[in-house]
């Protein structure tokens, strides 16, 4: 399981904040809800391209040791199945949706010139598949604002609420992922 929590950006701090591993410990584990059993285990790598960042990202893992299930501590900026990090997808998803610019434009203002075409078409279908249960699940945090379609919704609710924000409400409390998993994706919670 992952728990998003909120760590300084890649290149900002992000490798020293690791180095302590009792520094951002959850309390309890998140699978069965034992207090003070979670014990550093490792870490995993992943691959990450973010606002002026393009390489591997170590991730703390945890063991409980009631469950001996592993949780991992996945930065906030960093999706999870995803190799481009949230910055990267939330600047695309405005321009391409939000300014209604080109798939070229929008890969340009994400930083991502070179990007290929497929990819932005995949996260616009993802993103426009689960905007209407995002946008629903965003109404927790504010109202939803008047717009002719859920997907326009979604990017209003998400820009008002700040994309980290809104990001770490919608996967920590009710797993949903930003640009829509499949079910068969979610963990299964206790």
């Amino acid at each position: 399981m992952q728990i998003v929590h909120s760590f300084p950006g890649p290149g900002c701090g992000y490798e020293r904040e690791l180095d302590d591993p009792a520094r951002h410990r959850p309390s309890s584990c998140p699978l069965c809800g034992a207090r003070n059993r979670l014990v550093a285990h490792g870490f995993y790598r992943r691959t990450l391209v973010e606002h002026r960042f393009d390489g591997i990202l170590r991730v703390r893992r945890y063991l409980c040791r009631a469950c001996r299930r592993t949780v991992s501590l996945l930065p906030d900026f960093a999706l999870p199945y995803l190799r481009f990090g949230l910055g990267v997808v939330a600047r695309f998803l405005k321009a391409r949706l939000g300014e209604e610019r080109t798939l070229q434009a929008a890969g340009e203002a994400a930083g991502q010139g070179t990007m290929p075409y497929q990819r932005g078409q995949h996260w616009v279908r993802r993103f426009r598949r689960h905007a209407a249960p995002l946008a629903a699940a965003l109404t927790a945090l504010t109202p939803p604002p008047p717009a002719p379609d859920f997907t326009t919704r979604a990017l209003v609710m998400l820009e008002t609420i700040g994309w980290k924000r809104a990001y770490r409400f919608v996967f920590s409390h009710l797993r949903l992922h930003l640009l829509g998993r499949a079910r068969s994706q979610i963990p299964d919670l206790p």
